[in-house]
């Protein structure tokens, strides 16, 4: 395996430069003093950007654009190897490495390398210690999923020896990473395309946690099911977290303001610190993810005060219980959930946000999750009082003829909810000016394209 110094700039390139993350980590080399360039299939605000910072960016991917200067090349899950790039690079003889091998590789650079897991609230975890961090004058290199805006975007460079990143286990990813510090949130059945079921799902984040060295940290939600089994795989230091007795770090005296944001006392083994911990965002399921940053952050020795200030300067992430504005008196708010429990913890936040009606506009994201969890999404969209469904978005997938919206529709029905279907975002935007009315709350749901239907309410 290729190792990147980044004390040691040379030339890279990025094969589909315009990712998210590709574009980050594309950015984070070009300003270590890399050459860096890169080729994508059309352009967009994301090359436009690296190409205004000096970055050489190529539309179309030909094996004339893999030139015998190039030291490494980084390629995405989506380049294959009958990609003419790929297929020169391979010729050529030049070292290549899929983005998540990069990534770790870029984390060796650190000594301290903390990687945020969990089928759920990473992007908001990697967020929250960031802000933390930042308020701490830490001074972290930091790569996020989402767009924070404390950083302008959703990647950092620091000069420090401090490194934060989301660690995604979906195709096993995250071990690819050599992280010195892991959170690890929640496990649940999810990305059952590529994990044969829960147990396998579990076994990867058993593999996670020995990455760690002797001398690393595993903060770990003390509530997952048969943690022991995660937590024998790390013989150092390990802190949990939750809302049960056995937790490390607890919550006492929980209440909510009017906007459902989170107020609660601070428990450490049980004790009562003294601290009190204000939140920004809505929902219980924020209060475990602000238990997960503080008890990372007081490892590191981050002042109680300090803290407690990042996490007060933390009002979400793009596309997590996003208020995007209203129109005709009724609010409308955008979440990423697309996963049962995602959908029943913002659900649950929903109710203390101040609304008379609840509308859900819900796009299930992908084929194989939706067959393999369609009765638990039906059970966890029935608590919303009104229910419409979009057709799924296949994203990486392909329409397999056996499984629709639809079929979806059938399942909520059957617990005696009423549910209804359009088959374009037109029909959908025209039911909801006619019916919801001034006081109503929206939510645009789902991990494709829904943000869509909200963000055209808001220009009628």
């Amino acid at each position: 395996m290729y190792q990147i110094n980044l004390n040691k700039p040379c030339t890279v390139y990025f094969m589909g430069i315009g990712g998210i993350s590709m574009s980050g980590f594309a950015q984070l080399f070009h300003e270590n003093g890399f050459t860096v360039k890169g080729s994508d299939s059309q352009e967009s605000k994301i090359t436009q950007h690296l190409a205004s910072l000096g970055i050489h960016i190529i539309y179309g991917q030909n094996a004339e654009n893999i030139t015998d200067d190039i030291d490494f090349i980084v390629y995405t899950a989506a380049i294959h190897p009958d990609n003419p790039e790929f297929a020169a690079a391979v010729k050529k003889n030049i070292p290549m490495m899929e983005r998540a091998a990069m990534v770790g590789q870029v984390m060796k650079n650190y000594k301290n390398a903390i990687g945020i897991a969990g089928t759920h609230g990473k992007t908001t975890v990697t967020s929250m210690l960031s802000h933390i961090f930042l308020t701490a004058g830490k001074d972290p290199t930091i790569s996020v999923g989402g767009i924070l805006d404390a950083i302008k975007g959703n990647i950092r460079i620091g000069r420090s020896d401090n490194f934060i990143t989301e660690a995604c286990e979906y195709t096993n990813s995250f071990l690819k990473f050599f992280p010195t510090a892991e959170i690890i949130l929640n496990i649940d059945a999810d990305h059952l395309d590529f994990f044969k079921d829960i147990d396998d799902i579990r076994h990867s984040f058993q593999e996670y946690a020995k990455l760690l060295p002797a001398d690393g940290v595993l903060v770990i939600n003390s509530e997952i099911p048969a943690v022991k089994e995660i937590t024998d795989c790390f013989q150092g230091r390990t802190i949990t977290f939750g809302l049960n007795e056995s937790a490390e770090y607890s919550a006492a005296d929980i209440s909510y303001d009017d906007n459902g944001c989170g107020t609660f006392e601070l428990l450490h083994n049980g004790t009562k610190t003294g601290e009190t911990i204000q939140l920004n965002v809505i929902g219980v399921h924020n209060i475990y993810n602000a238990l997960s940053a503080i008890a990372l952050s007081l490892h590191y020795g981050i002042p109680m005060e300090q803290i407690k200030q990042g996490l007060a300067a933390f009002s979400g992430t793009e596309r997590r219980f996003e208020r995007k504005g209203s129109f005709h008196g009724v609010t409308v708010v955008d979440d990423y959930a697309h996963h049962p429990t995602e959908i029943a913890a913002t659900l649950q936040a929903a109710q203390k946000y101040p609304h008379k009606q609840l509308w859900c506009v819900f796009q299930p994201h992908t084929y194989s999750r939706t067959r393999a969890l369609l009765k638990e999404f039906a059970e966890t969209l029935s608590h919303a009082e009104h229910i419409i469904l979009t057709d799924i978005y296949a994203a990486r997938e392909t329409d397999p003829g056996d499984i629709s919206s639809r079929t979806l529709q059938e399942e909520i029905q059957k617990l005696g909810k009423d549910a209804l279907y359009f088959s374009s975002f037109e029909e959908t935007e025209k039911y909801l000016l006619e019916n919801c009315t001034d006081g109503d709350l929206l939510i645009t749901m789902g991990a494709g394209n829904v943000v869509n239907i909200g963000e055209n309410l808001l220009k009628k």
